[in-house]
């Protein structure tokens, strides 16, 4: 390993490779929430899921578009 930092992953590496986990996770703790009354808390973290799956699809979309599309 180098100590330049060019083979370790980014920020949105990891986020991609773990994103089923983290979903997971910020809904097991949104369900917490709701459970201890606290929905604005909970709407918060589901609005940070929703945002991540969002955004994951529309990378998605955009590598399998062909380069000749728009």
């Amino acid at each position: 390993m180098s100590g330049d930092g060019e083979d370790l992953p980014t920020v949105g590496q990891l986020a991609d490779l773990y994103l089923g986990n983290l979903l997971y996770s910020l809904e097991s703790t949104a369900l917490s929430l709701d459970e201890q009354g606290r929905e604005p808390d909970a709407a918060f973290y589901r609005g940070i899921a929703r945002k991540l799956a969002e955004a994951h699809g529309r990378a998605s979309r955009s590598a399998r578009r062909s380069p000749g599309e728009g």
